[in-house]
């Protein structure tokens, strides 16, 4: 692998702290255990009545009690993906050794960390959505007086960063990335500018999304842009598979502590991984479907590589945004093998979380980095499952169905969201 050079910038950043709760269960071991099993979470929605829905099918947290993290009286001014966020944020903060003191009626505030100095950064794609269904059925059928008032500060995309830091005393920067599916790559990336520019020295970022809803599920029902094979949960989420239908919307989040490294060092944190570039683009092209060149996520990937002082050589694996729908599993196919060039496209591995997760939209990213920094850690990379049916247009190494022994030196992970929004995070191995 090709030493990085000697103008990278200054401050590097590492990862110290996960935490995720995902529709295999509430913590980042189990979701590390279950993706290296191959072991899907999808299954029929019990939330709602689904009879109707062409789509049934969808990624639910299971067995989530929110009462671990925050009280009942407090969880009512919360909307669902503020209450994923905040449990997916105390794993990462207690993972990452960062420790609290007590205060003020209750508020708590980093005691061995700065609390000025660290931010909070946790992006969503739809934000309330669980809020503005309830509180939009009750204007209709009790009249405006009824409306909560808590109801904008519930639905609001920002609110999870904003309860996020308030709940943990994290008193710096604090902006919210709402880029659809995109939305946690577009934190983490943004974060990672946070630190490098001196404006903190540790961010609490990732993201939240919960969209299982009634109107959420209609919406994308009605795009058909959702699998229909609801006989089979587990196996509708098929990327790159030749027989694929269409994408399993799912809710979930995941968090994530990046740190200064001399920052790190003197605290004596663990480190999983090093951050070490982020590239961004825009397709301009349809606010649903990716350019068919593949452009706007070529030139992602490039320039994250770029950032990091990577060559296409240097990475050995590539997190797919991996959707299972037509046209995003093809476009994205060619991508990888414009930005790499033919032949490191077809040496490196590929898989998606999605295949056993489904998409948790605008938490997708989040989820994806934090299973990227585990293979890096136990040098092993997790299946793509129900890889089947070969599809002539998608014709790279996916790691099929069985996860696979690798040493992850290098890898890039892919966000592409709706709006035309694409962004790749390069991560590798810590070095000294």
């Amino acid at each position: 692998m090709a030493s990085f050079p000697a103008d990278r910038p200054a401050r590097r950043i590492v990862i110290t702290g996960l935490g995720a709760v995902t529709p295999l269960g509430i913590g980042i071991e189990t979701l590390w255990e279950g993706l290296i099993a191959g072991r899907s979470g999808v299954r029929r929605i019990t939330r709602f009545d689904v009879s109707e829905y062409t789509s049934q099918i969808g990624g639910e947290v299971p067995e989530f009690d929110h009462s671990r993290w925050v009280d009942r009286r407090e969880a009512k001014r919360l909307d669902r993906f503020v209450l994923l966020a905040v449990a997916s944020s105390a794993e990462a903060l207690e993972d990452a050794g960062v420790t609290f003191r007590e205060f003020d009626e209750g508020r708590r505030a980093p005691d061995n960390v700065d609390p000025r100095r660290f931010g909070c950064q946790i992006g969503s794609g739809i934000g309330g959505l669980v809020t503005f269904e309830e509180q939009h059925t009750r204007l209709l059928e009790k009249g405006p007086r009824r409306v909560s008032p808590f109801t904008i500060p519930k639905l609001m995309a920002n609110s999870a960063s904003g309860e996020v830091s308030a709940l943990f005393g994290l008193r710096g920067p604090n902006p919210c990335t709402v880029t659809a599916c995109a939305s946690a790559t577009h934190s983490i990336g943004a974060a990672l500018g946070t630190i490098r520019t001196g404006a903190a020295d540790l961010v609490l970022t990732g993201g939240s999304e919960a969209p299982l809803t009634p109107l959420g599920l209609a919406s994308f029902c009605s795009l058909k842009a959702l699998s229909t094979r609801n006989d089979d949960p587990g196996r509708a989420s098929r990327p790159f598979d030749k027989e694929r239908d269409g994408f399993i919307m799912s809710e979930g989040a995941a968090s994530l502590v990046i740190e200064d490294l001399d920052h790190a060092r003197r605290r004596g944190a663990k480190i999983y991984a090093e951050i070490l570039g982020f590239g961004a683009s825009a397709d301009a092209y349809h606010i649903t479907q990716p350019d068919p060149e593949g452009d706007g996520a070529t030139r992602a990937m490039r320039a994250a590589m770029e950032d990091a002082g990577l060559s296409p050589a240097d990475i050995d694996y590539i997190n797919a945004h991996g959707t299972s729908t037509y046209y995003n599993d093809k476009v994205e196919t060619l991508a990888i093998k414009k930005a790499l060039g033919e032949e490191d496209a077809r040496r490196v591995a590929i898989n998606s979380t999605k295949s056993m997760l489904g998409h948790s939209l605008g938490a997708s990213g989040a989820i994806e980095l934090a299973a990227v920094a585990l293979s890096i850690r136990d040098g092993c990379v997790h299946p793509t499952v129900n890889q089947e049916v070969p599809d002539p247009d998608c014709d790279l190494d996916y790691v099929p169905n069985v996860a696979r022994r690798m040493r992850v030196r290098a890898a890039l992970s892919n966000s592409l969201g709706f709006g035309g929004h694409n962004a790749t995070l390069a991560v590798g191995e810590f070095r000294e």
